[in-house]
């Protein structure tokens, strides 16, 4: 016995204590992915909490008695009365190389399959886009791929050009083209499905696959199956992912699609959380909801690192209602947007772009000089042609220079026309506006337009390849390049 007790002091003399302090609360009332939880004096605004039954939430709501979380996961083991404990860090998600080619969900979770990403770097999701000191303003192309952007509503890189038009009119054919088209420039691609089917999301993944984009390529999903919490998080863990290449000095794409459907999911959040409701039932906020998103979105100058994000964010319209509040609040911050239109759809017209509603406030500043001076004068002469139209279907007699206007016009409309698996390099996108706007067009039938362009630039590929080689390398139209370009249209015979 008197061993046993020596045993034992000498036990308790070597003991050191240890002690962790931990913030709990309890939670009051579970509902609708909403949780109410009480006792978190120290609680603070996006911090992370985690469950009993390890599911992660995320504060959006600071009462003075209690506090809204949004749970990040299966409400399912979640009940009244269980204790939340407070992990003191706003929420972050992995990136890095890693990433790349991968489908994750917003918590940067692997979805694909293709077994677990390891990361060692995070990034927070909620974050201070950079100042004006360290910006630079937009003048380096970020070329689509498509005639009809490149040449009238250019974008570069850094800008946030909108996407906007009904439902079915092609706003993510037009995004998936651009990060198509990337896959050999040296930018990286983020792609963010909110909402969207998981047939839809697949189908897209395949596409970009089947190009070789997808290497480039990060796809964040949130579906139309997944919770409100997770859809609103998408589009800023997607921003977070790519501002860790951002912070590498590298140029990214990102693609939200589509942002209605993510104010909807706040909207929804927001309701629960019972904040107060203003026009169309969204809360106060929802501005500041897509503002400090896309505000992150921007071109670094070279003494701070360099690099780019250039957001492509969705917006679908109902009926062609650009004046909604949710459509005039994004539009407001982007600098430009592309309109997708219905009955230009259905006429055939692809991409479905109104000239007359579509605008890049960059301009000329994000296009080669090449581009520059073949599509100066295109999106004024198709402003022109498409009123004239218009007006013609009522006229019986028409002036020499009205039909010049209309025929010329209708041909523009006609060599923009794209295919949605059809991608042109800067040169062959020069070459075509260009025969048409010198004329050589002029006696062929409207109707094979199209076919005409197509198979003058297989003359030029196969024949002429370094006159394609000079543009894609300069950048300018020489008058050498020019005089080879006549020539290369005077030897092609159309049959």
């Amino acid at each position: 016995m008197a061993s046993f007790v020596e045993d034992l002091e000498k036990q308790l003399e070597s003991f050191t204590p240890t002690g962790e302090v931990k913030q709990v609360g309890q939670v009051m009332e579970v509902g609708d992915g909403i949780v109410t939880v009480t006792g978190l004096q120290k609680a603070q605004m996006s911090e992370v909490l985690k469950f009993a039954n390890g599911v992660f939430g995320l504060i959006l709501n600071l009462n003075k008695d209690s506090i809204g979380v949004v749970v990040l996961g299966d409400l399912g083991g979640i009940e009244v009365g269980q204790m939340v404990e407070s992990t003191g860090r706003l929420l972050s998600v992995p990136a890095g190389n890693q990433l790349l080619g991968r489908v994750v969900d917003p918590l940067g979770l692997p979805l694909d399959g293709k077994g677990p990403i390891k990361s060692t770097e995070n990034m927070p999701v909620e974050r201070i886009a950079p100042g004006v000191i360290e910006r630079k303003s937009v003048d380096v192309p970020l070329m689509t791929g498509v005639k009809a952007i490149d040449a009238l509503v250019p974008i570069g890189r850094g800008q946030r050009e909108l996407i906007i038009g009904d439902r079915q009119t092609g706003k993510s054919t037009v995004a998936l083209q651009a990060i198509m088209n990337q896959k050999d420039t040296g930018v990286l691609s983020i792609y963010v499905a909110i909402g969207q089917k998981a047939s839809f999301v697949a189908q897209t993944v395949a596409t970009l696959e089947k190009s070789g984009a997808m290497a480039n390529t990060i796809v964040v999903v949130a579906g139309a199956s997944s919770a409100a919490a997770l859809q609103y998080l998408a589009p800023y863990a997607g921003t977070a992912m790519g501002e860790y290449f951002l912070k590498n000095s590298k140029d990214v794409l990102i693609v939200y699609d589509d942002l209605s459907k993510h104010a909807w999911a706040y909207r929804q959040m927001s309701l629960l959380l019972r904040r107060p409701s203003g026009r169309e039932a969204y809360p106060g906020d929802v501005f500041y909801l897509h503002s400090r998103l896309l505000e992150r979105s921007c071109r670094i100058d070279q003494k701070y690192g360099g690099g780019s994000i250039t957001a492509l964010p969705i917006i679908e319209t109902q009926a062609g209602d650009i004046s909604a509040y949710i459509p005039t609040n994004v539009i407001s911050i982007t600098d430009g947007q592309i309109f997708l239109e219905s009955d230009l759809f259905y006429a055939g017209v692809r991409p479905a772009i109104n000239i007359g509603n579509s605008v890049s406030r960059v301009g000329s500043s994000a296009q080669s000089k090449a581009m520059k001076k073949v599509a100066g004068k295109l999106k004024i002469e198709l402003s022109q042609y498409r009123e004239m139209a218009a007006f013609a279907q009522f006229a019986s007699d028409l002036d020499d220079v009205t039909k010049r206007t209309i025929e010329r016009g209708a041909r523009f409309t006609e060599i923009l026309k794209q295919g949605s698996s059809e991608l042109l390099s800067l040169g062959e996108q020069v070459f075509q506006i260009w025969a048409v706007s010198e004329g050589y067009a002029s006696k062929i039938e409207k109707t094979e337009v199209q076919r005409w362009g197509n198979a003058l630039l297989e003359h030029l590929r196969t024949t002429f390849p370094e006159v394609l080689a000079s543009i894609n390398n300069e950048k300018v139209l020489s008058d050498e390049t020019v005089s080879a370009m006549k020539k290369a249209v005077e030897s092609f015979q159309f049959i």
